[in-house]
């Protein structure tokens, strides 16, 4: 999943009439004397001023949670811990609305998209992992010994410490919950630093927190940016015993280089390039539906979103024309207005980014097969980082369109004729996140799903996802598996008990 590092938006010192947006740390709202703006991706208005945090309030946010640790928060039992947790999701969803227009106005996706998707997921990963939580069992071993007593070993989960929670802007309060869930539910202490450019759904959970009675210092979150900023100076902090991260590849790298002070462990959900593979035998119309959507959905900027779609020959030329009509079809618009099904990229910045690919694809020779630029949008919406759906077609496997990962609302469509062919092509690639595979044959299905190098491999399906199962990158998309009982691995250290009888 892609985070970029656009130029900074400028920082000022000083308040203004508009909307603010503060840290939260152990337990009440801080401000800074630096604020930096949030502009909307649809028009470029600016709609709220964000505080940022010094190193000193990076250290006032650790030392809050550690301080938890040693307080009430530390002291509970599990089954106390998964009341809190219920009751945070309960909050969030009694305040539904004001998550849900929070998080629109951060990113400009679609009211369908995050009523359906963001909100009430965010909130159901609080409940999801208490429930994990309070059923997994540990290990008990009898083992002999010499003077034929025998003893006892039995494990005990015991929560990691403090949890630094560095959180990506394409799905801010869903990927953030996916991480704080199951910290919280192990009974670790979180430092969240969300992207500079989604701030407001982890600054408005700090207030649902509190009204479900999580003690101060549980739930700490700080603002800011990457290098020089918060984002450095919480992965730096010493007192931040593991760190977990969605976002680029290349951040990734940073983040694991200072973890590697002090041993401290890392989870990290990096980039992708993710393939959808298309056999002649599918089911063509759910192949279509399922493609638009790993294509175009939130615009293209989903982690497990396809940028290479491989389709088998003799279908090839068919399918190409149903996905370009798929794609034109596409309305872009306010995401209020129920037609709306594409709301603008993130910012001016990620615009102009996947811009510069689509400018390398007319370089390198691709065929446009749609769009390609930036579409003409109302007078009020002009100012949005609004780009055109796009699909190619004309370029092979090592062009920089098919190997590097844009996260935009575009994909790159090539034919195939093996599905040994198929399964070198798709993984001759740095990245392995996710694929899908469309096949009506269960034992290619079975084999094809083996044999491509990802975490996640969907089959005649796409984003159908058990939270109870594994979740992570294969090659440079990750380290770690997140999800289910597997969270727990990270979120905790697991310690033996040796008894002698």
């Amino acid at each position: 999943m892609l985070i970029t590092e656009p130029q900074a938006p400028a920082r000022t010192a000083g308040t203004s009439q508009l909307p603010r947006v503060d840290h939260f740390i152990n337990g009440g709202f801080v401000t800074s004397d630096r604020l930096f703006d949030k502009r909307s991706p649809l028009d470029g208005r600016l709609i709220a001023r964000v505080a940022e945090a010094s190193r000193e309030q990076v250290d006032q946010a650790v030392a809050a949670a550690r301080a938890a640790l040693r307080g009430p928060w530390g002291r509970m039992s599990v089954a106390q811990r998964v009341d809190l947790l219920y009751a945070v999701a309960d909050g969030i969803n009694r305040r539904f609305d004001d998550f849900l227009a929070a998080e629109v106005a951060d990113t400009g996706k679609p009211v369908s998209l995050a009523s359906h998707v963001d909100i009430p997921r965010g909130a159901a990963n609080f409940k999801i992992f208490a429930d994990v939580v309070k059923n997994v069992p540990t290990e008990f071993f009898e083992m002999s010994t010499p003077d034929g007593l025998g003893a006892i070993n039995y494990a005990i989960r015991r929560p990691v410490g403090v949890v630094g929670v560095i959180c990506p802007w394409n799905l801010p309060l869903l990927l953030m919950t996916w991480k704080v869930g199951p910290a919280l539910a192990c009974g670790n202490t979180v430092v969240v630093k969300p992207s500079e450019e989604t701030p407001q759904t982890a600054a408005l959970l700090g207030e649902v927190m509190n009204a479900a009675g999580v003690p101060p210092g549980v739930y700490n979150v700080v603002h800011g940016f990457g290098p020089a900023s918060t984002g450095e100076f919480l992965t730096t902090h010493p007192g931040v015993n593991a760190i977990t991260f969605t976002g680029e590849t290349r951040t990734g790298e940073v983040i694991m280089k200072a973890a590697a002070t002090g041993a401290r462990p890392v989870s990290l959900e990096m980039g992708g390039k993710n393939a959808a593979v298309v056999f002649d035998d599918c089911d063509f119309d759910a192949a279509i539906e399922g493609t638009l959507r790993s294509c175009f959905a939130n615009c293209g900027q989903v982690c497990l979103g396809t940028e290479r779609v491989y389709v088998q020959r003799g279908i090839f030329e068919r399918f190409l024309a149903a996905l370009k009509r798929g794609a034109e079809g596409l309305q872009l618009g306010r995401p209020e207005q129920p037609t709306t099904t594409m709301g603008p990229l993130i910012s001016q910045e990620h615009r102009d980014k996947v811009l510069s690919y689509y400018r390398k694809a007319a370089e390198l020779g691709a065929t446009v097969v749609t769009g390609g630029g930036v579409p003409d949008m109302p007078d009020d919406l002009a100012g949005g980082a609004w780009v055109q759906p796009t699909l190619w077609t004309g370029l092979g496997d090592d062009s920089a369109i098919a190997r590097e990962e844009i996260f935009g609302p575009c994909a790159l469509v090539m034919p195939f004729d093996t599905e040994q062919e198929v399964l070198r092509r798709v993984n001759d690639n740095d990245y392995g996140l996710a694929t899908a595979i469309w096949t009506r044959d269960l034992q290619r299905a079975h084999r094809v799903a083996a044999a491509i190098d990802v975490g996640i491999a969907w089959v005649n399906s796409w984003f159908l996802r058990d939270l109870r199962t594994p979740f992570g990158g294969a090659k440079q998309s990750g380290i770690g598996r997140e999800g289910g009982v597997h969270s727990l691995e990270f979120y905790t250290e697991l310690k033996n008990v040796c008894i002698k009888l």
